[in-house]
């Protein structure tokens, strides 16, 4: 080592337990969100039974949670970078538990809507701001990415038990109850922070420029809509007008940042091979991941025929298994370079999706918890060591925005992994399901049968003994077909990001984006 790098690491401040209290402070409203994205789908069923909303209110109850975070994620970001990391935490804290308490006891479908829409602009403010003070915190480079990885996995066992969480709540309580899971975490955040987390800002910001944030949130979303509006309804007017509006907004925010003295979103951090290539590779692999998972959930339910809470405990193994490997990136990484260690695990998880390409209707259920554990497993390296990179690439003073970007991928992941690969999906279930049962069915039970495999399963319930055999195999090979398509295109769009990577990174030598 040379005496500049010894010289360094000297000066670099280690953590100690104040710091390492502060960590679970942050990993706490991680878990809950995380819970939370789970449980309100669980307690749909409860909700629609007492508000009665229509279609189009409850898709709007599911929906406008995700649509507002994404849309305000890169806004609260740079806002925090200005006012306060602590500060905007603190504030989306006391308003999450606010909102959380007002949706727990809403009594109609617009109350709901409207309170979810508030819990999205709160959670906009946690994401990035806990990102953000790790990066703070931890100034040592092994320790930042052990802080990561712990923060993450809060993030996995989060999604691993909202399930479980919700069934045990919905069994107990009112489906209002799930939304008071966040309430006493909030007031605790609130309680303890000011103490254990330190204020950190960008002190040469200037005001939010709020031309710029307007743009970017209405860039963000009409983009979100325009990908779920397709999903659900199909290429139509609506779905073009709000991709085209996205894209021309987005121009505008970017020629506005390049043209201002001191833009709110810094464009130059996309100069660095190790945010760009990360947060690229990160959209990707969860764009893969969302859309696989809302498979293999409806494939155990539809096709194997499990209930949701036994669908989800198939799923423990994986989530156990996921949770350990995550534990053990950082020790690895101190022995492998962040490509070679991405790259691998990114092949491992399309092994995985290639392994979904065997499974039938009558196949063994491991078979599925093992594909599942290599996907799972092999994505950690990628969502740990690439949120390190985006992170520890961007200088101390833009933590927030770069944290916000990230975040921001990962939502445009999901929402077009649903959009794109549920597409390709259902596509392929509706036309092999008219194809083996036009003539079988009357039409609107064909419809019905053919949109989604919970109407095929509702179809079912009420047919005569003659044709339910005949329908349940094309139920089950239809949908079959589909799971394999949607691995297939799995397996390219992963082995597709490792060679991104392996490519583009290959002269990173650690996570905190050195050479």
């Amino acid at each position: 080592m040379s005496d500049h790098a010894t010289s360094t690491a000297t000066l670099t401040p280690r953590s100690g337990r104040r710091e390492w209290l502060g960590l679970a402070v942050l990993v706490l409203p991680t878990l809950l969100l995380a819970l939370d994205m789970t449980v309100l789908h669980l307690a749909a069923p409860r909700l629609s039974a007492d508000l009665e909303p229509s279609s189009a209110e409850l898709l709007w109850i599911l929906d406008i949670y995700g649509f507002m975070v994404a849309g305000f994620l890169i806004t609260m970001g740079t806002l925090g970078d200005r006012i306060g990391r602590r500060r905007l935490l603190l504030i989306g804290a006391c308003a999450f538990g606010l909102a959380s308490f007002a949706a727990a006891f809403a009594n109609s479908a617009l109350m709901l809507i409207f309170t979810r829409a508030l819990l999205g602009i709160a959670g906009a403010t946690l994401m990035p701001s806990t990102l953000a003070l790790i990066r703070n915190l931890f100034h040592v480079e092994h320790e930042r990415t052990l802080a990561i990885t712990i923060w993450m996995t809060g993030f996995i066992v989060g999604s691993a038990i909202g399930p479980l969480v919700g069934g045990v709540m919905l069994e107990l309580f009112w489906w209002g109850s799930v939304f008071l899971l966040a309430v006493p975490v909030m007031v605790l955040l609130l309680l303890v922070g000011p103490w254990l987390l330190p204020e950190s800002r960008d002190s040469n910001a200037g005001k939010l420029d709020m031309a710029s944030a307007l743009l970017c949130i209405s860039a963000v979303l009409l983009l979100i809509f325009a990908i779920k509006d397709g999903a659900r309804d199909g290429i139509n007017a609506l779905a073009v007008v709000s991709l085209i509006a996205a894209l021309v907004t987005g121009a505008l925010f970017v020629r506005r940042q390049r043209r201002l003295a001191e833009p709110m979103f810094d464009l130059t951090l996309f100069n660095k091979p190790s945010f760009s290539v990360s947060v690229a590779a990160m959209m990707l692999c969860i764009l893969t991941l969302s859309g696989s998972w809302l498979m293999i959930f409806q494939f155990l339910q539809g096709v194997s025929g499990l209930s949701a809470l036994h669908a989800g405990l198939v799923m423990v193994p994986a989530a156990l298994l996921q949770t350990a490997a995550s534990l053990l990136v950082p020790r690895f990484s101190r022995w492998l370079a962040p490509t070679k260690l991405i790259s691998g695990g990114l092949v491992l998880a399309a092994g995985g999706l290639a392994l979904m390409l065997l499974i039938h209707a009558d196949s063994n259920l491991a078979l599925m918890v093992a594909a599942s554990v290599l996907l799972g497993v092999g994505i950690m390296p990628m969502m740990i060591l690439g949120t390190d990179l985006v992170i520890g690439s961007a200088p101390p003073e833009k933590t927030g925005a770069a944290a916000a970007t990230s975040e921001t991928a990962t939502e445009l992941g999901m929402a077009m992994g649903i959009a794109v690969i549920g597409s390709v999906g259902a596509t392929l279930y509706r036309s092999s399901m008219e194809q083996q049962l036009s003539g079988v069915l009357d039409s609107h039970q064909l419809a019905v049968a053919s949109d989604t495999i919970g109407g095929a399963m509702g179809v079912l319930s009420h047919l005569p003994q003659a044709q339910l055999q005949q329908v349940h195999a094309a139920v089950n090979s239809s949908f079959t077909l589909a799971l394999h398509a949607n691995a297939l295109i799995g397996v390219v769009i992963m082995l597709g990001a490792a060679l991104l990577v392996a490519l583009c990174l290959r002269q990173v030598r650690s996570v905190g984006g050195g050479h």
